[in-house]
């Protein structure tokens, strides 16, 4: 379901998420209306707008952490006009399993969008680019500081919740050498490796001091 207050927007993104093959069960330009519909409807992704009426400040977050805490099988990907590092925090410190954070101007990449929403839907993780970026540089001196510039570079794709193959594909390399990126990181940030994708994010996140 969609919930979204622009009525454009929010026509849009029905129009791109059924060519895409999703069904849209409900749509609605409030956070009272998102919760209703979710109770009605209990769909498997909800995608919100940060700001929604009646205050235009957190109320798709605060209706995020609702539906998050009393349907945890729903995936929530909220949309933002604005990066805002503690939202995506709020929404990542409880379950890192299908949820997303997305600025809006990703979604005139439908392709990448589409594959943001698959991703969050099967229970992965999709965080905006530009959020990592922000967790990445947040602190001046850290353990960080013990990565390559490549192995950074692995790291801000593994926080978007990219998989193996997602990584090789956008700096064209090998598999074997991402998986081997991975391990020297997680290494060096004293972290346990693991095949779950959302867990590695999780680990990520709490490293960059996002999550307790």
């Amino acid at each position: 379901m969609i919930a979204e207050d622009s009525v454009l927007l929010r026509i849009g993104l029905v129009k791109v998420l059924e060519m895409a093959g999703f069904e849209v069960a409900a749509e609605t330009g409030d956070a009272p209306g998102l919760l209703a519909a979710v109770e009605e409807h209990r769909p498997d992704l909800a995608v919100v707008d940060v700001r929604m009426p009646p205050g235009f400040t957190d109320e798709g977050v605060r209706a995020a952490l609702s539906i998050r805490a009393n349907r945890p099988g729903t995936a929530v990907l909220l949309l933002s006009q604005y990066v805002e590092e503690r939202y995506a925090a709020e929404l990542l410190a409880t379950n890192t399993s299908g949820v997303g954070y997305l600025l809006k101007q990703r979604v005139a990449d439908v392709e990448e969008f589409i594959e943001a929403l698959r991703r969050v839907s099967g229970g992965g993780t999709a965080l905006d680019p530009q959020v990592v970026a922000q967790l990445l540089v947040r602190r001046p001196s850290d353990p960080l500081d013990r990565l390559t510039p490549r192995e950074r570079e692995v790291l801000a794709l593994m926080a978007e919740g990219r998989s193996n193959a997602g990584i090789a594909a956008q700096l064209v390399v090998g598999e074997s050498a991402v998986a081997k990126h991975i391990n020297s990181i997680l290494a060096k940030l004293d972290l346990p490796p693991t095949d779950a994708d959302h867990r590695r994010v999780l680990a990520v996140l709490r490293f960059l001091g996002v999550t307790g």
